[in-house]
């Protein structure tokens, strides 16, 4: 079953900035974009766990500071020529307050 968690608000992330926050023993990493929309994925790159919250964000994708893989920002997938997919997190603001909740 999943579950709507309040993790940040909008204010808390600075444009182009990451913020790490745990979930049910979790770590999310969440990305504001340039265009100020935010992204949630599991903080691992699936090749030897490094940590994409340190990683640089190079248009619709991370790239893991240690070995440079490409994950995709929404949907988690390694980009080609390597293989394999982090969990990419559902994401709500409330326009009101500008909380961020993540779905696991």
């Amino acid at each position: 079953m999943s579950h709507k968690y309040l993790v940040a608000y909008e204010s808390d992330i600075d444009v182009l900035g990451t913020r790490v926050v745990m979930i049910e023993n979790t770590e999310v990493a969440l990305f504001k974009l340039s265009d100020g929309t935010i992204k949630a994925l599991e903080n691992r790159c699936p090749h030897k766990g490094g940590k994409l919250s340190e990683g640089m964000v190079c248009g619709s994708n991370v790239h893991c500071p240690l070995h440079d893989w490409k994950v995709h920002l929404c949907s988690g997938e390694v980009q080609a020529p390597d293989e394999g997919k982090v969990d990419a997190y559902a994401l709500e603001i409330d326009p009101a307050s500008g909380a961020v909740y993540v779905t696991l």
